[in-house]
């Protein structure tokens, strides 16, 4: 019988062996210390389904978590059980939740314009010009490094992107000269080769947390709706990429998408752009026109 140090020092191992990224790595153990905290770290091996459907159901119920998290919660004990400790569970007895998808915020043009002209510091400018032209990810921008930066071929490496998958985007000539002029003014040199920094240490790179923050100080000081978030901006990039007729399994590898219906989700957004007429405005005028 394991002990939990023994299960997390196993769970270590196995998360190695299938190459998982650090990421993985830190979210499933954080989610596996959450779960010994709730049973007080009571014995994992002598556990069952039953725990971890009452685990899942006090996250549902009284924590109110989302059901994206509660099936990431599922999905690591799935693991644990499974993978770790050799077990083999019944699914049935701990289903993961349906998830609705609400169509995402996108922003217009005419707002891009406004929000990044309204952006008076140079490095914000850069980052958000950046996430807006190639569709990066939150983790992806933090993580841009110089070296990604392709000036010859136009296009931006992303170095282990989310799933530690690699993949090239656009680069654009725009955000290109403010990338250049950013460079000239901040002069980043971190060991590697991180291209944004905290303040004024170069030996940091930037926190999640900090491209939120100036996210939100950026909005309100253009005067744009507070709904939006950094995550707005790839989404804007993917549906004026489809407005302006790119195709969609294109933008799927820009993206990084795993499979083709997270971009398909994005067509939903082109019906409502007053482009499209109704079958029923297309119809030939019936009787009435003779009466």
């Amino acid at each position: 019988m394991m002990t939990n140090e023994e299960i997390i020092e196993k769970a270590k191992e196995e998360i190695k062996l299938r190459g998982l990224t650090k990421g993985t790595e830190n979210d499933y153990l954080k989610i596996l210390t959450i779960f010994m905290r709730y049973y007080k770290n009571q014995p994992i091996y002598e556990m069952s389904e039953d725990e971890i459907r009452e685990f899942l159901l006090y996250h549902i119920e009284e924590k109110k978590s989302a059901s994206s998290t509660v099936n990431t919660y599922n999905s690591t004990l799935r693991f644990i059980f499974g993978a770790v400790l050799g077990r083999t569970l019944n699914y049935q007895q701990i289903p993961r939740r349906r998830i609705h998808r609400e169509l995402p915020q996108i922003m217009s043009k005419p707002d891009i314009v406004k929000f990044l002209d309204g952006t008076d510091n140079l490095r914000d400018k850069a980052i958000f010009s950046t996430i807006y032209s190639s569709g990066l990810r939150l983790c992806e921008i933090v993580r841009l490094r110089v070296q990604d930066i392709d000036s010859a071929n136009m296009r931006i490496f992303v170095h282990h992107g989310k799933g530690g998958k690699d993949r090239y985007t656009l680069l654009s000539e725009r955000n290109l000269e403010i990338l250049r002029e950013y460079w000239k003014l901040y002069r980043p040199n971190h060991p590697e080769g991180y291209l944004f920094y905290p303040g004024n240490d170069r030996s940091r790179c930037l926190t999640k947390r900090a491209v939120q923050d100036a996210m939100k100080r950026r909005l309100k000081n253009s005067g744009i709706s507070q709904e939006y978030t950094v995550h707005t901006l790839r989404h804007c990039f993917a549906t004026h990429l489809l407005e302006s007729g790119v195709d969609v399994c294109r933008i799927k590898q820009l993206l990084g998408h795993t499979h083709i219906q997270s971009t398909t989700f994005y067509l939903h957004l082109l019906n409502f752009d007053g482009s499209i007429r109704s079958p029923l405005d297309t119809l030939p005028n019936g009787g009435d026109d003779n009466a």
